[in-house]
């Protein structure tokens, strides 16, 4: 049984009906309390400074033996070369160069039915496993994300679940925490507490766009504000929000490794369902996607409000200012 890392989300049905742990890097990075000095180890090993903090992170969450191995240790890492970062293709050649083993995954852009199904068969023989395998893995787990999906049906229709805990659930959904049975308990409690949860009553109800934030108190400042995030659009997607028997088809719908316009097409469904009153599009320093504001700003029909963020740590003071206007604005 080994522990694969992750650099975001892949068939993770794959990997636990392989025998083995799969482990969200991102997730392990974002949570630590040595996160920034996690950047810096990276920019000490050569690194640039005008590189994505999430990839520095990656990188030191796995090289650094000490770092590693206060959650267990990384045995190979699962790499998207297409569908996710530009820099991942240099990531895994400093893995390599610091002898961890990478295992190669690609979303097809065109969202090949055949070529994407390619791609996991190659995964699957190379870890050891087989559809029969992966099918009952995929079964067990849709029982397990429909039970993150009634967190996030509370948080936008009851009013009962914090902007906080939809994005925490629902984007641990990537790796399950390393532990499915533990997680699916923890669901459990929390879907017990949250049923008899008093409603939130705020004055604005908004949505965050992007990747998930590098900011550590982006979602309790904004309920401080008087203003609650009700739909964490990439965190969903992690939850597979789509409901289907074709584990091939589940990754297809599955909207981020995708061009933009089809997490529009989602968007512009939630806009309305949620019925929000602004969205917060977070964009990562030095990352490719900041390209895609220009297109979001088009094509939503909502206030929108663009944050910028770097290393881990608080909001800094004219990101709140910002903030700030914006949801006075949308008073």
């Amino acid at each position: 049984m080994a522990r694969i890392g992750i650099t975001t989300t892949v068939p993770v049905e794959i990997i636990l009906a392989a025998g083995h742990v799969p482990v969200d890097l991102n997730n392990i990075f974002i949570t630590s309390p040595d996160a920034g000095h996690m950047v810096e180890t990276a920019e000490e090993a050569g690194y640039p400074r005008n590189i994505c903090g999430w990839i520095k992170g990656l990188y030191a969450v796995v090289v650094n033996k000490e770092l590693n191995a206060n959650f267990g240790g990384i045995d190979k890492v699962i790499a998207v070369t297409q569908g996710d970062c530009s820099n991942t293709h240099a990531l895994m050649e400093t893995y390599e160069l610091a002898g961890i083993e990478t295992i190669p995954f690609a979303y097809p852009f065109d969202r090949d039915y055949d070529l994407l199904k390619l791609q996991m068969e190659k995964l699957m023989k190379l870890l050891g496993t087989d559809w029969e395998a992966v099918q009952t893995t995929k079964r067990q787990l849709d029982r397990l994300r429909l039970k993150v999906a009634e967190i996030d049906r509370r948080t936008w229709h009851d009013n009962t679940v914090s902007g906080f805990h939809n994005h925490l659930y629902q984007v641990s959904c990537s790796d399950f925490n390393s532990d499915v049975t533990g997680f699916e308990q923890d669901v459990d409690i929390f879907l017990s507490h949250s049923g008899n949860a008093s409603e939130y009553s705020d004055e604005l109800r908004l949505g965050y766009i992007g990747v998930p934030p590098i900011f550590t108190d982006l979602y309790p400042y904004l309920e401080t504000m008087g203003a609650r995030i009700v739909f964490n659009e990439v965190q969903r997607q992690f939850a597979m929000p789509f409901v289907t028997d074709d584990l091939v088809e589940q990754y297809r719908m599955y909207t981020y490794p995708y061009g933009v316009f089809g997490r529009i097409k989602d968007i512009q469904t939630e806009i309305e369902r949620r019925n929000l009153d602004g969205i917060i599009h977070y964009v990562q320093s030095f990352c490719f996607r900041q390209i895609e504001d220009m297109i979001l700003r088009e094509k939503l029909d909502v206030p929108i409000l663009t944050i910028e963020g770097d290393k881990p740590g608080k909001i800094d003071a004219r990101t709140r200012l910002r903030i700030e206007s914006f949801l006075e604005m949308l008073r």
